[in-house]
């Protein structure tokens, strides 16, 4: 699982590298009427790796949020193993951390969606 996660890592990290030579490459238009398709085109391009952005973006704080939750449940749960009388308070600390862990990533998503719309 760890060399699984490197991987992903470092495919993450070359995408993110390469995004910008993506966007910004350029190609010579011939005439007038290409110069004028192309940077249509050009446009249409950038607004699609925006929106590409957007999409890797909100799924990063889902998974994020997610990660979190689940690194919080277990460490309730181991706790509460060791000492079951504790168990009522674990739990409430864990549901007010849950909510500050899920409200964090909410507010990830909400600024994906105003990037969408602005």
């Amino acid at each position: 699982m760890n060399k699984l996660a490197r991987i992903a890592v470092l495919f993450l990290v070359v995408c993110f590298v390469l995004s910008p030579a993506l966007v910004l490459a350029q190609e010579h238009a011939v005439d007038e009427a290409k110069a004028a398709q192309y940077a249509a085109e050009k446009a249409t391009s950038k607004s699609q790796f925006g929106y590409l952005g957007i999409g890797i973006g909100a799924g990063l704080a889902a998974i994020g949020g997610g990660i979190g939750i689940g690194m919080l449940s277990s460490s309730v749960v181991d706790a509460s193993a060791r000492q079951p009388e504790m168990q009522g308070k674990l739990v409430t600390t864990m549901f007010i951390a849950a909510a500050l862990i899920e409200g964090l990533a909410l507010f990830a998503l909400v600024i994906c969606i105003l990037c969408l719309f602005m």
